[in-house]
C-alpha cells in the first residue's frame, strides 16, 4: 500500500483526534480563479486571485511535492 502525506501525519498525531491545521483550495468563478489558504490555528485566511496559467501548473508542482515527501 501506498504511503500519503496524510497518512503520516495521522500515523505520528493522537489516534482519537484530528485538527486540520492549514488548508487551501482553487475556485473558479465569473472567469477568475481563486485560491484561498486557511490558517485554522491563527483563524487567518488569504485569498488571492490567480491565473489560469498557474492553476494548469498545480498538478506539477503537487507531484514534485509528493516526491520530496516520499
Amino acid at each position: 500500500m501506498e504511503k500519503t502525506a496524510t497518512d503520516e501525519a495521522v500515523a505520528g498525531a493522537e489516534p482519537t483526534s484530528e485538527e486540520v491545521l492549514y488548508s487551501a483550495e482553487v475556485r473558479h468563478a465569473n472567469g477568475k480563479c481563486t485560491l484561498t489558504i486557511s490558517d485554522h490555528l491563527h483563524g487567518d485566511v488569504e485569498v488571492y486571485v490567480v491565473p489560469k496559467a498557474a492553476v494548469k501548473k498545480l498538478p506539477f508542482y503537487l507531484a514534485m511535492l509528493r516526491s520530496k515527501l516520499s
